[in-house]
């Protein structure tokens, strides 16, 4: 069963910016898409099975962005 949930970053501003937090997310164990929006400042993982959370927001910290929390 394959999980999907968005996630709001700050500070991302650019394509680069998305392509950063992309690389990072894309290297979590079971991460299947991720599509960063840097207009919209969100992040949609796609994965095997639900996501730590704390290691998102590392993959996130890693990239030099900020994992605000789970979008509304």
């Amino acid at each position: 069963m394959s999980s999907t949930i968005t996630y709001t970053v700050s500070g991302m501003s650019c394509g680069h910016c998305e392509k950063s937090v992309s690389e990072e997310v894309s290297t979590l164990p079971g991460v299947l898409d991720v599509a960063a929006d840097a207009k919209a400042g969100t992040v949609t993982i796609s994965s095997r099975s639900p996501l730590d959370e704390a290691a998102v927001r590392a993959a996130i910290d890693e990239a030099g962005y900020e994992l605000v929390g789970p979008a509304a």
